[in-house]
């Protein structure tokens, strides 16, 4: 429990991922293993009946299984012992011909699977409301900045349509990796089903169906490859909410504030003070799976068969990956409900660049009416003749060195966004 959880952590996404829904993923798991298993005649009718009923209803403390998973080094393994424990007579029957890692995998997809249709209902709830904020502001004109410069005219609905676009995209990558990571793991000690051969097939097949998964031939307990591309989707998510929160940083600082968003958090001793708590949270939230994701490569190499010291590392970041990316989008998405222009603050900054940013407007319009390189030598003028001055504007000076032009009007920032208003609607 840290004191920024309210921030950093997400209440629902860390129920899914949790302690206690791990223990009952696994258990759901065991559940079904032993009514297929009853079902084809490998274990007793009446032990199948009465482990699943038992698995379905036994909710064991994680506190009283933390030493035996610490010592065993896999938490399934406490888990299976639990259950035996509570199975009594039937506990020879329990977990029969498996391997704690194929337990411990299948819980981990279910959980995976809860917590997939959650974030992707947040992405969607997301991308609803930045189109309705795009199509609101799309002919709204603001500053566009290149490496932190004010470079010429975009709206907001374009700027909003640029955090937007890469929603839809992880949406498709999603529904992509979905299929190569939703499967059952059940294969035995050394991934042979020996077991339970010849019929670890037959078992596989009907407890993936059972559980709504796939069931590959080929055991993944050591080709981590879909719980790593997972990672790697998480880190694609949250950085594109990290890219909303810079710009929202940015956007809000004291001496632009053309876009507010969020509350804003107060500081200690300057009462003045309204930071931009959310947003950089997106940006921090952002890092910190860029981080893990590299960390969660190297659980792809993987040792022989089976490797605890891979699978370690797995077990500790993928779970915070998952929590980081739901509180990334309920952050993100307070944001949006909120943002809004400072229409004023817009305006200060165009009058305050003095038209400077509609250089390349004013190029390529002289462009029309002589040669580019003339063009750019009047406009580079009156460029020089703003610098030399603390109220010449790029009109002003233009009006000047290029009469019979209406240069107000040529210049101005709604008539010089492009396509933008396009792009944002």
């Amino acid at each position: 429990m840290m004191l920024t959880d309210g921030l950093f952590g997400d209440e629902e996404l860390g129920g899914v991922m949790g302690t206690p829904a791990q223990i009952a993923a696994m258990l759901l798991s065991e559940a079904a293993l032993a009514r297929v298993q009853g079902r084809l005649g490998i274990i007793p009718g009446d032990a199948a009946q009465a482990i699943a009923t038992i698995a379905g209803t036994l909710h064991p403390d994680p506190a009283g299984l933390s030493e035996a998973a610490a010592r065993a080094g896999i938490g399934a393994q406490a888990v299976v012992g639990v259950l035996k424990t509570a199975c009594g007579d039937h506990a020879g029957w329990v977990h029969f011909g498996v391997t704690s890692q194929d337990i411990q995998d299948t819980g981990l997809i279910l959980q995976l699977r809860e917590a997939l249709t959650l974030i992707e209902a947040r992405i969607r709830a997301l991308d609803g409301r930045l189109a309705a904020k795009a199509v609101e502001y799309a002919a709204l004109p603001v500053p566009a900045r290149t490496r932190f410069q004010l470079a010429a005219p975009t709206t907001l609905g374009a700027k909003i349509s640029v955090w937007r676009a890469p929603l839809s995209r992880h949406l498709d990558r999603l529904a992509e990796l979905r299929p190569r990571l939703s499967n059952v793991s059940l294969y035995g000690a050394a991934g042979t089903g020996a077991a339970l051969a010849p019929r670890m097939g037959e078992v596989r097949a009907a407890m993936a169906a059972e559980l709504d998964l796939g069931a590959p031939a080929v055991p993944w307990h050591a080709t981590r490859d879909a719980i790593v591309e997972l990672g790697g989707w998480l880190a694609l998510v949250t950085g594109s909410l990290g890219k909303i929160g810079a710009d929202l940083i940015l956007l809000g600082q004291s001496e632009i504030g053309e876009v507010s968003a969020g509350t804003g958090g107060g500081s200690s001793t300057m009462p003045q003070k309204s930071n931009p708590v959310a947003a950089e949270a997106l940006v921090s939230l952002a890092r910190l799976n860029a981080g893990a994701v590299g960390t969660l490569h190297q659980a792809m190499i993987h040792a022989q068969e089976r490797d605890g010291s891979a699978l370690a590392l797995e077990w500790q970041i993928l779970p915070g990956m998952v929590v980081h990316t739901g509180a990334g989008l309920r952050l993100a998405q307070e944001l949006a409900d909120t943002l809004a222009p400072c229409p004023a603050r817009i305006e200060a900054t165009f009058a305050n660049d003095r038209g400077a940013m509609m250089a390349e407007a004013a190029g390529f319009h002289l462009s029309q009416h002589m040669p580019r390189a003339e063009a750019l030598k009047l406009v580079s003028a009156a460029l020089a003749e703003i610098a030399a001055s603390e109220t010449e504007t790029l009109a002003g000076a233009l009006s000047r060195l290029a009469p019979d032009h209406d240069w107000s009007a040529i210049l101005s920032p709604a008539k010089n966004t492009g396509d933008a208003g396009s792009t944002a609607g």
